[in-house]
């Protein structure tokens, strides 16, 4: 019932993801209509009402000046700081399809806009402020004068100065035309002069302040928007397979996909400069305008005009060259997964990194996984095997029961609470494991949504070592997209969106709703000193539990169906197994003191208190060839004492005789 439902909605569990591109075609009548739509299926929010309509107007002002750079708290204090009476008033306006007061504000940004050249002139370049930290950045208010916004401007023009720095001339002085023409590009667009196009872009942003007020996932996109999303999702697109980067003077190819129609075609190189694209020029275009030319239909052609330079060092010159590519799909394998095997004894322990949940109509995760396993039972005697989880935030609900569903029996996965209260369960019905042995999965404070499904379903089970960072990310909601992911198709030219529509469980009846997945084994990586995941977002849905489903009722399925369904189901169902249990103590202890003996371990934690743990590059990250096994991470700590448990773990149980297995 839930899923007839849903109708064209497909279920995602992933973190969100926002663009710039073209307007929707949208009048008032349809962007009414687009709220009504997503209030109908929030899990929270089924109507408008003051709270909302105060976040909207909030959020509407920050989408129109996101870095706090031209509007002075008094220019909108009306809307950040509303009188009941003008709450009422918008609200009313709002159900009925009038939305004139983001009007005003629209009006009041250009008038903004204007304001800001004179301000600029200020800024002091010889004597820009020193040591200015990023962070400043984060959570901004507005300033209440002009001499704080110039200060500002002075800011963030310092943190540009020292980023450049480190370039050489020419990329500094591109670095800076670049910047220029991002904000003449913005000005420009929000002061258009086309009244239909202005109402749009203000529509697009109305739409998209209205689903941020709900909660932090739920999201309109533009068309463009939602083609970027299908290929987040699916890992793939249609185009040439190349990556470009925007040198001003064209846009530079830094990276040709394997396999993909360039890499087939063998007639574009790394540094050709595309200068046009179907024979209209692309120079000063928006990166993402150029992007949109050249992808297009499979088997469709693309004629490129570029700039090659050719010579020797001191005798370069250039020419330039017309390319004719044929579309075709490019499939992102490398954002996709990777495997290794690393030899163990008489056999080896097997390696799976999993960067999404994706499926398209060719392929999906749990599918290529599948077939990597095999590969390795193949190529050796697997032993044991890490499935790492980091980074990877989310995807389609339906591979995350997929993917846990290698390594367990029948039975329940993840079960479902809706916007009205109804719970389904989603369960693996294959009885049959790709691995049934030794299992560890790998998570950080960025494994979220489908990463925390798998990850908190194998361990209720008892099925594998959770092991990384302190907890998951801690998003225990899922959403809905208004097209489906597993289908090729056009996007709604008045755009798409997600919603949230309820929280998912594991078998234990847990949400990992802000708390996260708890790892059994805590190893610190980049990200444990980080203050990331869903509780630090803004309107969070809250945490609570359902009653667990390890002895499975079936209670959701129809009672007509029920019988026939259990004589099938019931056999061989997942038990929750405590096959890790007589070891965890042991490999908990050695774990310890192996990290507190490791005195580049030990370095390393200490610079993760005092350093940027998102610069992975840091020198606190840094191993020498001779510290690190280059085979296991390339010097990556955290996945090294993952190994060394594992390695452990199957010590451990040879020695006790134990089979640590549960299937051929």
């Amino acid at each position: 019932m839930f899923l007839k439902k849903m109708g064209i909605l497909f279920l995602v569990v992933c973190m969100p993801l926002f663009a710039v591109s073209k307007l929707p075609e949208i009048t008032p009548a349809d962007t009414a209509k687009k709220v009504q739509e997503i209030m109908s299926s929030h899990a929270s929010y089924k109507k408008l009402n003051p709270l909302l309509i105060k976040r909207i107007m909030t959020i509407y002002l920050e989408e129109i000046d996101p870095m706090k750079t031209y509007f002075i708290e008094s220019d909108i204090l009306q809307w950040t700081d509303p009188t009941d009476a003008t709450v009422d008033q918008v609200l009313a306006q709002f159900e009925k399809g009038n939305f004139s007061i983001f009007e005003q504000m629209q009006q009041a940004l250009i008038k903004a806009i204007g304001r800001r050249p004179e301000l600029e002139k200020q800024v002091d370049l010889a004597n820009l402020p020193k040591s200015v930290k990023a962070e400043e950045f984060k959570d901004l208010k507005w300033v209440q004068t002009d001499a704080e916004l110039v200060n500002r401007l002075a800011r963030i023009k310092a943190l540009q100065v020292e980023g450049a720095a480190k370039l050489s001339e020419p990329n500094r002085e591109k670095t800076f035309q670049r910047i220029a023409k991002r904000q003449a590009l913005f000005e420009e667009e929000m002061q258009e002069k086309d009244p239909k196009q202005q109402q749009r872009r203000m529509l697009t942003n109305v739409l998209k302040a209205t689903a941020s007020a709900l909660d932090s996932h739920t999201a309109y996109f533009t068309p463009e928007e939602a083609s970027q999303f299908m290929i987040n999702v699916q890992q793939r697109l249609f185009g040439i397979g190349a990556q470009l980067r925007d040198d001003l003077n064209g846009f530079t190819l830094v990276k040709i996909v394997e396999g993909g129609p360039a890499w087939r075609s063998k007639e574009l190189k790394v540094k050709d400069r595309i200068i046009a694209v179907n024979g209209e020029p692309v120079v000063g275009l928006d990166i993402v305008d150029a992007v949109e030319l050249i992808r297009g239909d499979e088997n469709t052609p693309v004629a490129l005009t570029i700039v090659r330079e050719t010579g020797e060092e001191g005798s370069k010159k250039e020419e330039t060259l017309n390319v004719t590519i044929m579309r075709g799909e490019v499939v992102l394998n490398e954002t996709r997964y990777e495997s290794v095997l690393q030899d163990f004894g008489d056999g080896a322990i097997g390696y799976l990194r999993l960067f999404s949940f994706y499926q398209d109509p060719e392929s999906s995760s749990a599918d290529d996984l599948a077939k990597a396993i095999a590969k390795m039972k193949k190529e050796s005697t697997l032993k044991g095997l890490i499935l790492d989880l980091r980074y990877n935030s989310g995807g389609l609900l339906s591979q995350a029961v997929a993917v846990s569903g290698l390594f367990i029996t029948k039975g329940v996965v993840v079960s479902i609470k809706d916007e009205d209260g109804a719970i389904q369960h989603l369960r693996h019905l294959d009885e049959e494991i790709t691995w049934g042995g030794p299992l560890i999965v790998l998570i950080n404070r960025y494994s979220a949504s489908a990463s925390e499904i798998v990850a908190g379903t194998l361990q209720d089970y008892g099925r594998a070592i959770i092991v990384g960072d302190d907890h998951s990310y801690g998003k225990g909601s899922f959403q809905t997209f208004t097209l489906n992911a597993t289908k090729s198709g056009q996007m709604n030219p008045q755009g798409e969106f997600k919603v949230t529509r309820g929280r998912y469980y594991t078998v234990s009846g847990k949400t990992p709703q802000l708390t996260g997945v708890f790892s059994d084994i805590m190893v610190p990586g980049v990200l444990s000193e980080l203050d990331v995941g869903e509780k630090f977002s803004k309107f969070p849905l809250e945490n609570d539990m359902i009653q667990p489903s390890f002895d499975d009722d079936l209670g959701d399925i129809p009672a007509s169906q029920r019988i026939n369904i259990r004589l099938l189901y019931k056999f061989n169902l997942q038990k929750k197994l405590n096959i890790y249990e007589p070891y965890l103590t042991t490999l908990i202890k050695n774990s310890r003191q192996r990290i507190e003996n490791n005195k580049l371990y030990q370095e390393f934690i200490k610079g993760l208190k005092v350093k940027d743990p998102e610069n992975e590059n840091s020198k606190a990250l840094e191993l020498s060839e001779e510290d690190a096994d280059k085979t296991l991470g390339n010097g990556d700590l955290q996945l090294i004492e993952t190994y060394n448990i594992l390695r452990d773990l199957l010590y451990l149980s040879l020695l006790k005789n134990d089979t640590i297995k549960i299937s051929k």
